[in-house]
């Protein structure tokens, strides 16, 4: 009989930390039912709990908690760092048996192939751990919705059966990873499924290529249908055969799942950093990293989108209208001097912590800083007066934080997210080494302070939340719950908020809208200040009128209280930040949300962007000439007016 062992953060559960250091986790969704099925089944924990005094004994009593008679055989549970094979080998080793006769259940890859080098099965996600007991594969497949089907019917048959999705392409097509059987039991209700290469240790990444496909001779007389198709099958081909060469010699081959929106879906094995391939000419977010959700299928969110639909966004906010009260609060506390502050603490120009030693380097996620930021910026919510949970998650072995600050107002109907990315990097930059040869970049060491990049966004979420405390300390109250959020690794394919959108709709989170701010100073000397404000969705659905209608109440507070700003409403497929930003993520859940940044893309005409010129590299600092505080403060204020305003200030 096969002894099973499950990592906890992301495969079992979602892990956050309240203020006062206690640990919560939260069963993600189907795994439950994946426990009360191996109910006989002997099963243990290969899992890390983090450092310090009493980690394991905390993870241990919210185990227990969360899982309560699951894992009741102590020399089953194992707690340490997974950065080589021995805590799997002193698992084999408690389970008394062979190593072939352990399966090791873990959501990331890195981890999974070195559970394999100490001879255990793997499974990518708990539904799967049925097929590594009976030594069944997993392949990544492509599953099509022939017309008269939806996701609806799709998401009824996934859930009884072996498939998990990682990405719903449209609502024609979806990628999921899935055993023959599950693909078996899609094609019987009608579905038609593409299986691909085995999952085993690897891991999907959406890979987008800006650059122009030239259409072979004889297309111009095609149908517009027949040419997409063909540019789809082109742009799929130009950006694998990219991926392909920028990794050769570095790692194991990287396979192609097929086309996929504005690129191609690969498949990575461990230790392949598919985020620092960058194709020529490439725009901000253009790669994606996919993770198994079953809830990608039911967008949770759309039930609450269609409650707030327009009629319900002006119900909940004065008809959208800010009051006089709430700008002048804006006003004085969202100011130039007030940004200028917080990015000059966060990019390094100052002291992290006033009065202390010690200045940021890099935030990049593979950067010791990052850790030290997170901790500067969640004593900074809590001076504030509210509520910090910090959200664990693991990226390349790295433990890493989302931060999120709530005001929570009992019987509140929903909540208003205000967002931004807190890491940086300077994977753009030019690098040479001691003799002077080029060199790739560094994260580990390598300046990246990120001022603009998303120094600005997250200061501007701080002023947000400064703001809030001063129209309570005037004695107004919100009617709605109001969370300022910054989230970790949105360098790496969106990571950060991909695992908390994902942990989001598996609670049951109910989010009015979420306005994310990324990149929001830079303005080149002479250009008009202009305002990008990204509502397009690849996701159909009421999130498409909701995020459009949200992006109305950004765009009006803009006109009333920063005239002098010219507003460009991105939306539909024509929006270029469709999938590359953080309100992305929500958008896959079925919320409301959109991106407001500076002049960042080129014109559909080819002008490029009066944004900032340092994007990705370390001259991206407030001493930079593109670097303006007074624009910021500007879309600062209109972003920050606009969720007080919807949370009913």
């Amino acid at each position: 009989m096969a002894v099973l062992f499950f990592d906890i953060g992301a495969t079992l559960a979602d892990v956050s930390f309240e203020a006062d250091g206690s640990l919560r986790f939260s069963p993600r969704p189907r795994v439950l039912d994946v426990l009360d099925h191996f109910a006989d089944v002997r099963k243990g924990i290969i899992s890390n709990p983090g450092p310090g005094q009493g980690a394991a004994e905390r993870a241990a009593a919210a185990l227990d908690e969360a899982f309560a008679g699951q894992f009741a055989d102590d020399r089953l549970i194992h707690w340490g760092p997974k950065t080589s094979r021995a805590i799997f080998d002193e698992a084999v080793t408690s389970a008394e048996g062979t190593a072939d006769g352990c399966v090791f259940v873990g959501e990331d890859h890195d981890e999974r192939a070195l559970a394999r080098t100490a001879g255990m099965r793997t499974a990518a996600h708990p539904v799967f751990a049925q097929a590594a007991v009976d030594n069944r594969p997993v392949l990544w497949t492509r599953i099509g919705l022939p017309q008269g089907r939806t996701l609806a019917q799709l998401e009824a048959l996934a859930n009884g059966t072996e498939v998990v999705p990682v990405h719903v392409a449209s609502d024609r097509l979806v990628l999921a990873m899935a055993t023959t059987l599950g693909a078996e039991v899609l094609q019987r209700g009608g579905f038609i499924t593409d299986l691909r290469g085995s999952v085993e240790d690897t891991a999907a990444f959406l890979v987008r290529d800006d650059r122009p496909v030239t259409m072979p001779e004889g297309f111009t007389d095609a149908s517009d249908e027949s040419s997409a198709d063909t540019e789809t099958v082109l742009r799929a081909a130009a950006a694998y055969g990219f991926v392909c060469a920028e990794v050769a010699g570095k790692a194991p081959p990287v396979g192609s799942l097929g086309p996929a929106p504005g690129g191609v879906y690969v498949a990575a094995p461990a230790g392949t950093a598919i985020e620092h391939v960058h194709p020529p000419g490439a725009r901000p977010g253009h790669t994606e990293r996919l993770l198994p959700d079953p809830a990608l299928l039911s967008r949770p969110g759309e039930v609450q989108t269609e409650e707030f639909a327009v009629e319900g966004l002006a119900e909940g906010s004065g008809n959208g209208v800010p009051s006089p009260e709430t700008v002048a609060a804006v006003r004085a506390a969202v100011t130039p001097e007030a940004l200028r502050g917080h990015v000059a603490r966060l990019s390094g120009v100052d002291p992290l912590v006033a009065g202390q030693p010690g200045k940021v380097r890099s935030r990049d996620a593979s950067a010791a800083d990052n850790a030290r930021v997170v901790d500067a910026l969640s004593l900074r919510f809590q001076e504030l007066g509210l509520t910090v949970r910090r959200h664990a998650f693991r990226w390349r072995g790295h433990r890493l934080f989302n931060l999120e600050a709530e005001h929570r107002v009992e019987g509140a109907d929903s909540a208003v997210l205000v967002t931004a990315h807190l890491d940086s990097t300077a994977a753009s930059g030019h690098f040479v080494d001691a003799d002077g040869r080029p060199r790739p970049y560094d994260p580990a060491v390598d300046p990246a302070p990120g001022a603009d990049d998303d120094g600005s966004g997250t200061a501007a979420v701080l002023t947000a939340a400064e703001c809030l405390r001063a129209l309570i300390a005037d004695g107004r109250q919100p009617t709605r719950t109001v969370r300022f959020v910054l989230f970790n690794a949105e360098e790496q394919g969106l990571v950060g908020s991909k695992f908390y959108a994902r942990a989001a709709a598996a609670t049951g989170d109910r989010i009015v809208g979420v306005l994310q701010m990324d990149m929001i100073a830079g303005l080149q000397s002479g250009s008009a200040p202009t305002v990008e404000i990204h509502a397009g969705s690849s996701v159909p659905g009421p999130v498409v009128g909701a995020s459009d209608a949200l992006g109305d109440l950004v765009a009006r507070t803009v006109r009333e209280i920063a005239s002098d700003v010219t507003v460009q409403q991105l939306t539909g497929a024509d929006d270029p930040a469709v999938g590359r930003s953080d309100h992305a993520s929500f958008h896959e859940r079925g919320w409301a949300a959109v991106a407001v940044s500076e002049d960042l893309f080129s014109s559909p005409q080819g002008t490029p962007g009066t944004g900032t010129r340092q994007y990705h590299t370390p001259g991206d600092t407030i001493l930079d000439e593109d670097h303006d505080t007074q624009f910021a403060a500007s879309i600062a204020r209109c972003v920050t007016t606009t969720a007080l305003t919807l949370a009913g200030l």
